[in-house]
């Protein structure tokens, strides 16, 4: 090993604690960025892979047969900017008919002749294409379960009609839950009913904007009306990257806290090494060291533990990809997500350089210093600031100790203040931890949406394993006599009813989950972004992402369909929920009713009055229900949060590896303050102050940076989550109501204030229990 290897070595042992600080923060940097930099690469790429493998259409539309013909809709294609087309396909939109599994959910069926080629190439998953009548190729996204050789069975014109599923499909856009071949449609679809499915590729489509130009260019000349619906393949899009468009946000928060921190960091390391060593720095230029060779020798002791550090950082980060990338796999075709070695280089590059350009600015000082210069000054520490506040120490109507500890900031103001900011981005950190915890909390209930005392649920039979017969169907309780028997229950309050109904919406493939609610709901939990909650038939409430699917705002009307006859609705109110990735309508029950829709479900909610205990209320409900088969329970209906799980392990994760790293850059600091006044700790000793008036001056010497940088730490926290919480919504197409965002309340904001000099006395309590311990005798001997 040469020299300069072996001064870069020694210096790395002999500064342990510094070393662990720096290989921390790079490890924190690095892991936030290799996740939020994974996460912005891949979630768009298999659906994009995917489209362009697939030629997906750039928008789809659908037209009502009975406004216009095929042949106009052909011609069509031929629309100024479309570079291809297809169709026209006939669609329907039929619910396969009731068996001992349950109702029969609406099914988008068209009819195409083969899955295509040069727009919406629909790729086949499993067996094969329709080749005639009575046969149907299902999406594995159908509401029907797709499983080869099942036998639907489908109402008709001239009667029912048996499907084979012979294959299982997919389209990259979702242009259809089903495909039959052109035969079979007639068989399917009333005269007059249904409608024709048009496919264009445009030669621009990178905007909404050229989307909507070519969505104007293809229906210009065409009855008006005749377009009853559209769906443009960036919304696709943006539903695809949904998911882990989520995390990004704040992944690239805490990247950028553990960026500043590194600098932050690494900087003061050096140069307190710098600082402190500066005899050392006169010594090896004594023996032959040029000034770029020590400059090497600093910038290496640096580089050694941030190369640990960032090598850690990208072991951690792909083990916090794996459940987040999981939730993309087997989607799209795509087999494995990994983090590409691309984000890798370019987090490894780029923290690495930074640190280089911090520890070079710093080590830069010890190769201008002259060598005379360094061997005369050795460690003989200026006491002019030192002098100045120890004097005013003594004037403050405190114990000494404690005096002379709230002043030794003031002697090394630049030291103090790289401990305050490290403590300040801790504080942060906790802060913005703390409110996205309230934030999701708030959203987890917006999701249960249901405040109610007690909750009767409508059983349903568990489903088996493909190719098993299907379980007895359990007959339904007349939601009439359940309201009876709740109103009959001595201590009912309030309730309602809330009928889950399967429709579809035209444009749109998949289900609409319709919650149609008998009594007033309003009280149930349902928090409102804009708008007001309906307060009459026709009127209904829908979450932002069916807004943004519908490309409708509140006061539109919508149709849904599905049932034995269409129902439109006005929308009055937009609602937050994300469930069922927000497709959702909330209406009265007197809405659909005039349809005769097949519910699937039907739950009843109560608020007990006041005075009445819930256990004893439930008792009580469930002597009446026992006749109808059902059972009440306390509390409300819960759903699942796994998300919400996920995104709060990794918050506080990544928070508690900055609160280490802030705590030990003040242990850093603190170590290199208390050696350097180990001889004026030494005359204190000797003056006779005692072991705990020695920890208590090394303590308060941190107190006023970290109550200061605590005080500071937490509005920088609080605006971080204001600006990161809407970002995080907007990426799942949310919009969040105030009540979500504002969460921080002055009860929650001074223990967060007290996190400051929280952290700081936790980096400080072994340098003060060191100072503590060293004998007199020996501190006084130290030069």
């Amino acid at each position: 090993m040469s020299a300069l290897g072996r001064v870069m070595r020694a210096g790395v042992r002999r500064r342990r604690v510094q070393t662990v600080v720096i290989g921390l923060a790079t490890m924190a940097a690095v892991a936030a960025s290799v996740l939020a930099g994974s996460l912005i690469m891949v979630s768009g790429a298999p659906f994009r892979d995917a489209f362009a493998r697939q030629h997906g259409a750039h928008l789809s539309v659908e037209f009502d047969a009975g406004a216009v013909s095929a042949g106009r809709l052909a011609g069509s294609g031929g629309a100024a900017g479309v570079s291809a087309a297809a169709g026209p396909f006939r669609t329907a939109t039929i619910a396969p008919r009731a068996d001992a599994s349950g109702p029969g959910w609406p099914v988008t069926v068209v009819g195409r002749p083969d899955p295509g080629r040069e727009v919406d190439a629909v790729a086949l998953v499993d067996g094969r294409w329709a080749a005639g009548p009575g046969e149907i190729v299902l999406s594995p996204d159908a509401p029907v379960r797709p499983v080869l050789g099942l036998r639907i069975e489908f109402p008709g014109p001239s009667g029912g009609q048996a499907l084979t599923v012979v294959g299982i499909a997919r389209s990259v856009t979702g242009t259809a839950d089903a495909w039959v071949v052109p035969d079979q449609t007639p068989a399917l679809i009333p005269p007059g009913g249904g409608g024709f499915q048009m496919l264009y590729r445009f030669a621009d489509a990178g905007t909404e904007g050229a989307v909507a130009a070519g969505g104007r260019a293809v229906t210009a000349g065409l009855p008006a009306g005749a377009a009853v619906g559209e769906r443009s393949w960036l919304a696709v899009a943006e539903g695809a990257e949904r998911d882990t468009a989520l995390y990004v946000p704040f992944l690239v928060a805490f990247g950028a806290l553990g960026l500043v921190m590194s600098v932050l960091v690494v900087g003061n390391v050096v140069a307190s090494a710098v600082g402190t060593g500066t005899r050392r720095i006169g010594i090896l230029k004594a023996v032959g060291c040029t000034p770029a060779q020590v400059v090497r020798a600093y910038l290496g002791q640096a580089l050694v533990p941030a190369a640990v550090g960032t090598t850690a950082g990208v072991l951690v980060g792909h083990l916090l990809a794996v459940p987040v990338l999981a939730e993309a796999e087997e989607v799209y075709g795509t087999s494995s997500l990994a983090v590409t070695p691309s984000v890798d280089l370019a987090v490894i590059a780029g923290v690495l350089g930074l640190v280089a350009a911090t520890a070079w600015a710093s080590a830069w000082r010890a190769g201008r210093l002259r060598t005379v210069d360094a061997l005369a000054v050795g460690r003989a520490v200026p006491a002019g600031r030192g002098g100045r506040a120890a004097r005013a120490a003594g004037r403050l109507p405190l114990p000494q100790p404690v005096a002379l500890g709230l002043m030794r900031p003031f002697a090394r103001p630049v030291r103090a203040l790289a401990m305050g900011t490290a403590i300040l981005f801790g504080a942060a950190a906790v802060t913005f931890t703390v409110g996205m915890g309230a934030s999701l909390g708030e959203v987890m209930k917006a999701r249960t949406h249901d405040v109610a005392d007690v909750t009767v649920p409508e059983p349903r039979p568990a489903l088996g394993p493909p190719g098993t017969a299907a379980p007895e169907r359990t007959p339904k309780a007349d939601p009439a006599a359940v309201t009876a028997a709740i109103a009959g229950t001595a201590g009912t309050g309030r309730q309602y009813s809330a009928t889950t109904v399967r429709a579809t919406v035209a444009g749109l493939t998949g289900l609409v989950e319709v919650v149609a609610f008998t009594g007033d709901a309003s009280w149930g939990g349902y928090t409102m972004v804009s708008g007001r909650w309906f307060g009459k038939p026709g009127e209904a409430v829908v979450p932002t992402p069916f807004l943004t699917a519908t490309g409708t705002r509140v006061g539109d009307t919508v149709t849904l369909s599905g049932m034995a006859e269409p129902v439109t609705v006005r929308i009055v109110g937009e609602v937050l929920d994300p469930r069922n990735d927000g497709m959702q309508v909330f209406t009265d029950f007197a809405t659909v009713a005039p349809a005769h829709p097949d519910r699937t479900s039907t739950s009843h909610h109560v608020a007990v009055a006041p005075g009445t205990g819930v256990p004893a209320y439930v008792e009580a409900l469930n002597a009446r229900l026992a006749p109808l088969g059902l059972t009440a329970r306390a509390g409300a209906l819960r759903s699942g949060g796994d998300m919400v799980v996920t995104l709060n392990a990794l918050a506080a994760l990544l928070t508690l590896v900055l609160v280490t790293v802030a705590a030990l850059g003040v242990l850093n600091g603190v170590l290199l303050d208390t050696r350097e006044r180990v001889r004026e700790i030494g005359v204190h000793k000797a003056l006779g102050m005692t072991p705990r008036q020695t920890v208590a001056m090394v303590l308060t010497s941190v107190a006023v940076t970290g109550t200061v940088a605590g005080v500071l730490g937490v509005p920088l926290g609080v605006a971080l989550h204001g600006r990161i919480m809407p970002a995080m919504a907007d990426g799942v197409g949310l919009r969040l109501p105030a009540s979500v965002v504002d969460v921080y309340g002055a009860a929650e904001l001074l223990p967060l204030a007290l996190g400051g000099p929280l952290i700081a006395v936790l980096g400080a309590l072994l340098p003060a229990g060191w100072a503590a311990r060293t004998r007199t005798a020996t501190a006084l001997r130290t030069e």
